[in-house]
């Protein structure tokens, strides 16, 4: 089963990785990640080139420092997390996750893009977070550090 959140409320700016990942206890450091669909605009030039590609594969940790180094905010992208024994070379037999345009997020049951994937992070538009968890425990930790988020499926039933 996979649990969803979205946060539209009740934040400045909504997609800074950084606070999300204080929401979800850090356990970006438990995955390796893969980004795609990424618009961005970091500071640094390299980080922007890295993320501006097809993909981008990296730790939980390279990730962090990122974020740590350069705390940008996220315009479009999709933040896949994978057990550490997953093989990029798995990951890629795949489509691509997608952020713009996607239609999934808006539907029930609530699923990840990715079918190898643990959980999924989604800034949408700089305007809301989406996160997917096959673990419903990151999902309750989001949801209580943004207390103006609500589950994705009670947001897409009222629709």
């Amino acid at each position: 089963m996979v649990y969803g959140a979205i946060n539209e409320k009740g934040e400045k700016y909504f997609t800074y990785i950084d606070r999300v990942f204080e929401a979800i206890n850090n356990k970006q450091m438990d995955y390796n990640w893969l980004i795609t669909d990424c618009v961005c605009y970091p500071k640094d030039p390299k980080i922007d080139e890295m993320l501006n590609r097809k993909y981008c594969w990296m730790s939980g940790e390279e990730l962090t420092a990122l974020v740590t180094k350069d705390n940008f905010q996220w315009i479009w992208a999709v933040l896949s997390a994978f057990d550490k024994s997953v093989e990029l070379t798995e990951v890629l037999k795949y489509d691509l996750p997608y952020a713009d345009g996607y239609p999934g997020f808006w539907e029930t049951p609530i699923n990840i893009q990715h079918p190898l994937a643990q959980m999924e992070i989604v800034p949408w538009d700089s305007s809301l977070t989406l996160l997917f968890s096959k673990n419903k425990e990151d999902v309750d930790a989001f949801l209580k550090y943004y207390p103006h988020s609500e589950l994705l499926e009670d947001y897409i039933n009222r629709r």
